[in-house]
C-alpha cells in the first residue's frame, strides 16, 4: 500500500544521481513543481547521490534532500524510490539508466541522451520494453519548456506560418576562451562525448526538431578546437573557475565550436552554430523559423518574447510583431505570476518535472522521450562524421 503525502496526492519519490550545476537546477524544480501547478502526484525529495561523501552530505542540506548516499547501484535497488533523475557526466548516463528502468524505476537524463548512438540506441530501446511494464523514461531537453518556445511549436503546428523553409539556431557561450581555463570534464571525450556540439548542440538540433515538427535528414559539417591544451583543474569534477589549475597542462579532446547546416525530410534549410568561443555571449541561444505566410524568431536573452510576422498583413502595415508571453492562457503561465512579470532559466526546470510528473501519473510516455534523444543523437553522429570527412554530405540515421 502506497502512503499518500500532504494534500492527498500520491507520492513520487525521487532520486538524484549528480549535484552539480544541473543536479541543483533539477533540485530547485523537484522543490518547485508541486508548489506551482496542481500535480497528480507530489514529489518527494528522497535521496541524492555522489561520488564524495562530503560534498553530497553538504548538497542534500543546501539542495532538499532528505537523504545522501554514494553509490548509485545502491540507490536504484531501494524500494522508496520511484523515479531515477541522472544529472551526470554524458559518459555514465547508459549505464544508470539502463540499470534503473531494470530495476522498475522511472528515469529522467539530462541532455544529451548518451555519449554515442550506438549508446542512445540501447537506451531507447531499454525505454520502449519498460513501457510496457508501465515504467517511463524522458530526456531533459529544458529548452522546450521556454512558454515562448512552447508557443512558437503551437503556432507552427497551427499552421500559423505555413510550409517551412528555413530554419536558423546558434547557441553562443564564451565560457572557455581564457586559455588558462582548466581542463575539466566537459573539455574530455571520454567523459562528456563531445564539446561544444553535445552540450550546445543537442539543445538547438533539438529545437529545431521540436519546434519545426520535422526531422534533419542529412547535414554538412565543420568543428574546430581552438585551444588544444589546457592546465590540469586541481579537481575534475564540476565547472571550476578560471586559474584553479593543478600541475601540467593536458590535451583538449572535444571539438570547441561547430558550424553545419542541414535539411529537413521536406526539404527545408537549416543552419546551426554551436560554440563556447564566441566572446561576450554568455548564454545566447537563437531560433529562427521562415515559412511561406510567416516567420517566428525567438532569443533566449529575451526569454518571454517571441516575434511573430504574418506574410498576409498589407505592406504598409508589416513587420515582426512581439509578444509578451506572460498571459495566463500562454504555455506554462497559468501558475506563475500576472500579466508582465517575467520568467527565468530555473522555471523552464520546473516546467519540465510539471510535465514529467503529469506524464508518469497518467502513465504515458514522457515527451521528449529517449526516442526524441535517440534522435537528437543521431544528427550529432552525423555532424562529428562530416566533419571528419571534410565536411561531405552525411544523412542521419533512421530506424
Amino acid at each position: 500500500m502506497t502512503t499518500e503525502s500532504a494534500g492527498g496526492a500520491e507520492p513520487l519519490r525521487v532520486a538524484l544521481i549528480g549535484y552539480a550545476f544541473m543536479g541543483a537546477a533539477h533540485s530547485q524544480a523537484w522543490r518547485t513543481a508541486h508548489r506551482v501547478f496542481d500535480l497528480p502526484r507530489t514529489p518527494e525529495m528522497t535521496v541524492i547521490c555522489g561520488r564524495s561523501a562530503e560534498a553530497t552530505a553538504a548538497a542534500a542540506r543546501r539542495l532538499g534532500w532528505s537523504e545522501w548516499a554514494t553509490d548509485w547501484r545502491e540507490v536504484i535497488a531501494r524500494d522508496d524510490v520511484d523515479v531515477v533523475d541522472i544529472c551526470t557526466p554524458g559518459s555514465s548516463h547508459a549505464e544508470i539508466a539502463l540499470a534503473a528502468l531494470q530495476a522498475g524505476k522511472h528515469v529522467l537524463c539530462e541532455k544529451p541522451l548518451a555519449n554515442t548512438v550506438q549508446e542512445a540506441e540501447q537506451m531507447a530501446a531499454a525505454a520502449a520494453k519498460a513501457a510496457g511494464r508501465g515504467v517511463f523514461a524522458g530526456v531533459g531537453f529544458n529548452y522546450r519548456r521556454v512558454p515562448a518556445v512552447a508557443l512558437a511549436q503551437r503556432l507552427v503546428a497551427d499552421g500559423r506560418i505555413g510550409e517551412i523553409r528555413h530554419i536558423r539556431a546558434l547557441y553562443l557561450q564564451d565560457w572557455i576562451v581564457d586559455p588558462d581555463y582548466p581542463l575539466v570534464w566537459r573539455l574530455q571525450k571520454d567523459q562528456a562525448g563531445s564539446g561544444a556540439l553535445g552540450d550546445l548542440g543537442a539543445h538547438i538540433v533539438d529545437l529545431a526538431q521540436y519546434v519545426s515538427g520535422q526531422r534533419l535528414t542529412g547535414v554538412s559539417a565543420t568543428m574546430e578546437t581552438f585551444v588544444r591544451k589546457r592546465p590540469l583543474p586541481a579537481e575534475s569534477s564540476g565547472l571550476a573557475a578560471a586559474g584553479d589549475a593543478g600541475a601540467g597542462d593536458g590535451e583538449v579532446t572535444v571539438d570547441d565550436a561547430a558550424v553545419f547546416f542541414g535539411r529537413t525530410e521536406s526539404g527545408a534549410l537549416a543552419t546551426f552554430e554551436a560554440t563556447r568561443f564566441a566572446t561576450g555571449r554568455k548564454n545566447a541561444m537563437r531560433i529562427e523559423v521562415n515559412g511561406s505566410s510567416g516567420s517566428l524568431a525567438f532569443d533566449f536573452e529575451s526569454m518571454n518574447e517571441l516575434h511573430v510576422y504574418d506574410g498576409s498583413a498589407p505592406g504598409a502595415d508589416a513587420g515582426f510583431r512581439r509578444i509578451l508571453v506572460t498571459e495566463p492562457d500562454h504555455p506554462y503561465m497559468e501558475g506563475w505570476w500576472p500579466p508582465g512579470h517575467g520568467l527565468g532559466y530555473e522555471h523552464t526546470f520546473t516546467h519540465e518535472i510539471a510535465e514529467f510528473v503529469r506524464d508518469i501519473a497518467s502513465q504515458r510516455q514522457p515527451s521528449p522521450s529517449f526516442a526524441d534523444g535517440l534522435a537528437a543523437q543521431r544528427v550529432l553522429d552525423a555532424v562529428e562524421r562530416s566533419a571528419a570527412d571534410s565536411s561531405r554530405w552525411t544523412n542521419v540515421a533512421t530506424d
